[in-house]
């Protein structure tokens, strides 16, 4: 989770590479009229963002039910959106991509291809609320390099590698 340019995506592919799981990015779920209001500038509400935290909700779920793992690159910015996904899979293990919002301004500039303007990233910074203790999450900088922040998600996992 975390604000977009936090490297959900990045993280999240190498992630389910060095593991093994299926990945899912929740932006590829977002319904036309979410995109369409983003690439206008538009925050989304609540009654926008809620019907799209259900169908990646439903893909954890599945998941879950199947006794799989996965990774999910989600902004999931409050704990309310948080526990729409907990609902799908108590055990759900979030891993909050942490920066500056200078750092996050200079990534969207040089981001290509995305929807998301970077004119709404103080929109998103405003909504964020970082996990809090009881939310059993994972908080890594992403000012170091990519294998460093994956290596310090599968620590926190306690992921041993590949079951043989």
């Amino acid at each position: 989770m975390g604000v977009s340019g936090s490297g959900k995506t990045t993280v999240g592919e190498t992630l389910a590479e060095r593991t093994g799981w299926p990945f899912v990015d929740a932006d590829l779920l977002h319904p036309q009229s979410n995109i369409d209001k983003m690439e206008a500038g538009i925050p989304l509400t609540d009654a926008d963002r809620f019907p799209w935290l259900e169908l990646v909700a439903d893909w954890i779920g599945r998941q879950h039910e199947a006794g799989l793992p996965g990774v999910v690159a989600c902004s999931a910015l409050r704990r309310a959106y948080r526990d729409v996904l907990r609902k799908a899979d108590p055990s759900l293990r979030i891993v909050y991509l942490q920066a500056s919002r200078d750092l996050l301004v200079q990534r969207l500039r040089e981001r290509k291809g995305h929807f998301f303007p970077r004119i709404l990233l103080d929109s998103q910074l405003a909504t964020l609320e970082e996990p809090g203790p009881d939310e059993n999450a994972i908080s890594v900088s992403i000012g170091q390099s990519l294998t460093s922040t994956v290596d310090t998600i599968l620590a926190g996992l306690g992921y041993a590698g590949p079951r043989g």
